[in-house]
C-alpha cells in the first residue's frame, strides 16, 4: 500500500522560511518524477515543484527563486525548501508523484503564513 506522509507545516511570518519534507513508504520513489502540490481555500490545486527522477527542476513562476525542491532517493523523501514566504503561500502543501495518482494522495501540511 503505498502513502506519502507530508510534514514540517507550520505558522510563519511573511519572510520566514520553513522545510517540508515527503517520506513515500511502499513505493520506490527513485522512479518517479516527483511534485508538491498545494490547495488554498477556494483555490483549485496547483503545481509548485516538480524533480524528475535525474533532479531536473521546475517550479511556477509564483514560487520561482524562492522555493527549491530537492530528493534523497535512499530515503524515499522529497523535500520543499520554502524562503520569503508571503501571505499568499498560505495553503495546504501535498506531495505527489508528477502526473498525480488518484490514490497516492495523503494529508498533506499546512502552512500559514502570517503577521
Amino acid at each position: 500500500q503505498v502513502q506519502l506522509v507530508e510534514s514540517g507545516g507550520g505558522l510563519v511570518q511573511p519572510g520566514g522560511s520553513l522545510v517540508l519534507s515527503c517520506v513515500g513508504s511502499g513505493i520506490i520513489s527513485s522512479v518517479y518524477s516527483m511534485g508538491w502540490y498545494r490547495q488554498a481555500p477556494g483555490e483549485q490545486r496547483e503545481l509548485v515543484a516538480r524533480i524528475t527522477t535525474g533532479g531536473s527542476t521546475n517550479y511556477a513562476d509564483s514560487v520561482k527563486g524562492r522555493f527549491t525542491i530537492s530528493r534523497d532517493n535512499a530515503k524515499s523523501t522529497v523535500y520543499l525548501q520554502m524562503n520569503s514566504l508571503k501571505p499568499e503561500d498560505t495553503a495546504v502543501y501535498l506531495c505527489n508523484t508528477d502526473p498525480p495518482r488518484q490514490n497516492f494522495w495523503g494529508q498533506g501540511t499546512q502552512v500559514t503564513v502570517s503577521s
